[in-house]
């Protein structure tokens, strides 16, 4: 099958996750970083089947393309009756001291609306408002692809006479603020450090066996089908249940930001 099921644990997402909740290592040495990579992976506990939400693309009648009105389902090699996973919603908990009561979302899927690979950190509401409850939660958003960024998305007073706050950000795009240096992609990285032989953005032994420990139950239990995928629009957010999922963890998604095109 080409679903994302068997491929959890050797996700990108997993190892950004370690990345943003680890603790400061000895040195930048890759033995010390991939040691509390390490650690963070030992304090999460294996998923359930309600810590997920699945989903398999549909074809969109109003797709603009002919791969769009194709579902994952039409393609001659997946069987019709195939309950593979094209996309995954999982919410995994961290029961450190840091980090206990944090719920740490990740999603990944095929045929969405856009393709990027980010970190989205939300922090909590204030204890009061003195807006009127007009204010969306503040951001810390590290964008890994496409066009790196590190944006803060922000409530900032609106310009001129009112008192009425707005939506910005506090931005760093990486090719408009470093405009002469060439920024070699991902895996132009990855070929450089196996040829010098650092191993810091590789994934050890150790870690690859607690990625399998916490991905390893709930996929069994996926195999003999005790939950079956929900269907999604080709082009589209995801499942929409797994909105709900996330709203039910903490998360609070407006709409309402809008991203400004970067000056050329």
């Amino acid at each position: 099958s080409s679903g994302i099921n068997a491929e959890w644990p050797l996700r990108p997402g997993l190892q950004i996750l370690c990345l943003v909740a680890m603790e400061r290592p000895v040195s930048v040495d890759a033995s010390d970083i991939r040691d509390e990579k390490v650690k963070v992976l030992k304090f999460i506990k294996p998923l359930d089947l309600d810590d997920v939400v699945l989903g398999q693309y549909v074809g969109n009648p109003d797709g603009k393309t002919e791969d769009s009105k194709l579902g994952y389902r039409d393609d001659p090699g997946v069987p019709n009756d195939s309950k593979t996973a094209t996309y995954a919603c999982a919410k995994l908990q961290i029961d450190n001291d840091r980090w206990a009561g944090v719920p740490f979302i990740m999603k990944c899927g095929k045929a969405m609306n856009e393709r990027k690979a980010e970190i989205r950190i939300q922090f909590r509401d204030t204890p009061s408002d003195i807006f009127g409850g007009n204010c969306q939660r503040n951001e810390l958003v590290i964008r890994v692809q496409p066009n790196e960024a590190v944006y803060c998305k922000m409530n900032v007073k609106s310009p001129g006479m009112t008192f009425a706050a707005e939506e910005s950000e506090l931005n760093l795009t990486y090719h408009e603020r470093f405009e002469d240096i060439d920024l070699p992609d991902a895996y132009e990285r990855l070929i450089l450090d196996f040829i010098l032989g650092t191993q810091t953005n590789f994934v050890r032994t150790d870690e690859l066996a607690e990625a399998w420990r916490i991905f390893t139950p709930l996929l069994h239990k996926l195999d003999a089908g005790a939950k079956c995928p929900v269907d999604y629009p080709y082009g589209s957010r995801g499942v929409a249940a797994a909105d709900e999922f996330i709203r039910a963890s903490g998360f609070k998604f407006s709409g309402t930001y809008k991203w400004k095109a970067e000056k050329k």
